[in-house]
């Protein structure tokens, strides 16, 4: 939300503050500053120009010489060169004179151009800061009058650009921040502090005047009946507020209707009276209903869906927009005025629905203040028959009733003392709370209508302290000693995972939780049997409407938005959180880490321009650097998901645990993510995996007598997979074995030289004792037992 500066100064006096000082207020008020702009012109020597002729340049094609009516009169022209070529002859146009210092380092002055005069210099708004990009000049008002200063044209103002939390619905106005600064500033509120009271009499309604069939949603209702008014353009006051806080004027009825919202915080709505039949009706809307907003859209609208109508058609849907065909133009002379109080929920179901947001819509979703419906029907009947003329109907027509106000609050001063931490005075409390608009009665605490989240002791005690200032507040706790926790070990072994990676060449990526539907078919290698992900009920957007299941699928737009920016070689990794669903609906939570590799297996360079690829034995060379006695063991079946799926499993002396699963990402998804080189992937399951791991770094003893070394060839079914074989060295009960190393592949699809069938696999086998040198007879036995042990378990060939 926008907020000007010279707007709230018709509330509080702020002369004495600079604008970081209000920045610092709003802060402290826990509203955030997302922007400060500084609007309008302040410079000397700046006036409203009159071209009154232009003429080619006679050295420059690209330019013109003008003469230009400085407020001297067209008798006594400025001669000025200029560049541009979007003005005509009697437009008015900004005139800097010699001496205008338009930047620090850029001040106004006679010269000549291509050989001609030139005393002065005609500006584009951009120049001026009131554009951030011009194609010509800044053309003005035909009303303005030459020499006028161009700062009376355009107001200095500063405007704050503001994020108010969901809570605070009573700072949506220019009003309800002005209460805010004054309690904060302790400085005192010119005229009302709210607008609960209405010297205006009320009537109930006649049904064929205003009824409500749909109390739920809309409890109070009322309308004003203004006649013989005449619709134009809005003063420039008004024009000059709403567009400081970036609102474009339409006319004064519609302006009006703004400047009230934006003052008080209330939407207002103005039908045009000729357009209506009949009364008004707030109802449900019905079954295939459609409705041709404002905005030139029509919307199918749902049994849910709250609309104003009259005896005939739906005229704008209820706190969320008006309809085209019911609008205020420069025919209307009869207007009805709206004014209500709708239930929050409703609104905003309908506005997400529909994604349908406006001004209104935002304020009601949140709750408006409903003490104030009258007062702001008030003010704006007051501002229409000002500017717009006409004859109100004496008095409001009312429908329903106003929601209960806020509960009083019970306040001990003792425990407000005792949670803040310092001794506040009961008169600097009671200063403080009165100050926010409350009304003491004894301990008793009137909250007034703007403020329905004060429900609690507690949050009595958080206005004190914020507005008292955590800053007056003296430290009296110092730091305590914790244990360390199951949060922390988890927190310190992800850390040393991610130290890891990034020494050997990772980067750390971090996604969002949420992905779109179409990312779910990403999930490539995770292993939740039988879960189901997670959709949120109220997704913010189709992007972003389930909760990740996996972290794969935010590694894979990640890789494709690099590869996009020309960074090829990739080493991504991370590690969060991962959301799944039970059969039954209970959601459950994994703590996860991701990989990703593509791109080349080194960088390119003179001595290598086309490195090999990065492949599946890359990913498993980082997983055995990561975790001891990693195995990958190929899993079961085809996976679509992944090419040469494998099972990561570990576990020392125990049955394997499965941390997780990694495999190729299939070239087809590869081709829609535009990588042209295999795409390795896995993903591990963070609690198992530090379950495999808990037992640390253990250090042995460098080996002290050498070792023997053996070589076996053996021929295998080419289908049979090495992990077998690995396996079956891994569990051998021979404790002189120490290491084993398959170093050679061969295979011969032809048949020629090895059956097509087979496969051959060379493996180096060392042999060692911790406390000898080992004697060949040693060797030999111990070796011929791996032999005949390996021909019982597999079927092989020895070679």
């Amino acid at each position: 939300m926008n907020v000007s500066l010279n707007w709230l100064r018709d509330h509080v006096d702020f002369d004495s503050y600079s604008i970081q000082e209000l920045d610092d207020l709003l802060t402290f008020a826990g509203i955030e500053v997302e922007g400060v702009q500084t609007r309008g012109v302040d410079l000397d020597h700046l006036v409203v120009g009159e071209i009154l002729s232009s003429e080619k340049h006679p050295d420059a094609d690209k330019l013109s010489v003008c003469q230009v009516d400085d407020g001297s009169g067209p008798a006594n022209p400025r001669q000025i060169v200029c560049g541009a070529k979007n003005y005509q002859v009697g437009d008015k146009v900004p005139l800097a004179l010699p001496g205008c210092q338009l930047t620090p380092d850029f001040q106004i002055k006679v010269g000549k151009l291509r050989g001609v005069d030139s005393h002065g210099m005609l500006c584009s708004g951009s120049e001026l800061g009131l554009e951030e990009k011009s194609d010509g000049l800044l053309i003005l008002d035909s009303g303005a009058k030459p020499g006028t200063p161009i700062r009376d044209l355009f107001e200095r103002d500063t405007i704050f650009e503001l994020e108010i939390t969901p809570n605070r619905p009573d700072c949506l106005s220019h009003l309800g921040v002005a209460r805010e600064l004054a309690a904060l500033a302790k400085q005192p509120l010119k005229g009302k502090a709210h607008h609960a009271e209405s010297d205006t009499p009320t009537k109930t309604a006649t049904n064929d005047e205003i009824q409500i069939s749909a109390p739920e949603s809309c409890p109070f209702y009322t309308g004003r009946w203004i006649r013989g008014v005449k619709v134009g353009e809005s003063p420039a006051w008004l024009k000059q507020r709403l567009e400081s806080i970036g609102l474009r004027p339409i006319n004064n009825i519609v302006d009006i209707t703004n400047y009230v919202l934006m003052e008080m915080g209330q939407p207002l709505h103005a039908f045009d009276l000729a357009k209506l039949d009949g009364g008004i009706e707030v109802r449900k809307a019905e079954a295939g209903e459609e409705f041709l907003a404002l905005d030139g859209e029509t919307y199918a609208l749902e049994v849910d869906d709250l609309v104003i109508a009259d005896a005939k058609k739906s005229v704008a849907i209820g706190g969320v927009m008006g309809g085209e065909d019911s609008g205020v133009t420069e025919t209307t002379t009869d207007v009805l005025l709206e004014a209500a109080y709708f239930t929050p929920t409703a609104i905003r179901r309908t506005a997400r629905r529909l994604n349908l947001h406006s001004d209104s819509s935002y304020r009601f979703e949140r709750g408006v203040d409903p003490a104030q419906v009258i007062g702001a029907s008030d003010l704006a009947t007051k501002l229409i028959l000002e500017l717009a003329g006409g004859t109100a109907d004496p008095e409001i027509v009312i429908c329903g009733e106003t929601p209960a106000p806020p509960a009083s609050v019970v306040l001990e001063n003792d425990a407000c003392r005792r949670l803040i931490g310092h001794d506040i005075s009961d008169e600097k409390i009671a200063g403080i709370l009165t100050g926010l608009g409350l009304e003491a009665d004894g301990e008793t605490w009137k909250i007034p209508s703007f403020r329905y989240d004060l429900e609690r002791p507690v949050d009595l005690m958080e206005e004190v302290a914020r507005v008292y200032g955590l800053d007056n507040v003296p430290g009296s706790t110092v730091a305590r000693f914790s244990p360390s926790s199951k949060a922390d070990a988890a927190y310190d072994f992800a850390r040393n995972l991610q130290t890891k990676l990034a020494a050997i060449g990772f980067h750390e990526t971090r996604n969002l939780k949420l992905i779109s539907c179409d990312q779910l078919a990403d999930d490539r290698a995770t292993t939740h049997r039988g879960m189901s992900p997670i959709r949120l009920k109220n997704p913010l957007n189709d992007e972003q409407d389930y909760l990740r299941p996996g972290l794969v699928p935010g590694l894979l737009a990640t890789a494709a938005r690099n590869v996009r920016f020309d960074q090829f070689d990739l080493r991504l990794f991370e590690n969060g959180r991962v959301f799944t669903a039970t059969p039954k609906g209970d959601e459950i939570e994994h703590e996860h880490l991701a990989l990703l590799m593509t791109g080349g297996r080194v960088d390119r360079s003179w001595t290598d321009n086309k490195p090999a690829t990065i492949d599946l034995f890359d990913l498993r060379g980082v997983l055995e650097n990561l975790i001891p006695g990693v195995s990958l063991v190929p899993v079961d079946g085809e996976d679509e998901r992944l090419l040469g799926a494998v099972s990561i499993e570990a576990g020392a002396g125990k049955k394997p645990i499965k941390l997780g699963l990694a495999g190729i990402v299939p070239p087809a998804r590869a081709r829609e993510l535009d990588i042209a080189t295999p795409i390795v992937v896995a993903e591990i399951n963070l609690k198992k995996l530090a379950s495999v791991m808990s037992e640390g770094v253990r250090f042995e003893e460098l080996p002290r007598f050498p070792a023997i070394t053996r070589d076996i060839a053996m021929l295998v079914p080419a289908d049979l997979p090495n992990g077998e074989v690995e396996k079956f060295f891994a569990a051998l009960d021979e404790p002189l074995l120490v290491d084993f190393a398959l170093f050679d592949v061969f295979t011969d699809p032809s048949g020629e030289k090895l059956e097509a069938d087979k496969k051959s696999l060379a493996y180096s086998l060392t042999y060692r004792a911790p406390d000898r040198t080992l004697a060949s007879a040693e060797i030999d036995a111990a070796h011929g037992k791996l032999l005949g042990s390996l021909r019982e378990k597999l079927p092989i060939e020895l070679r």
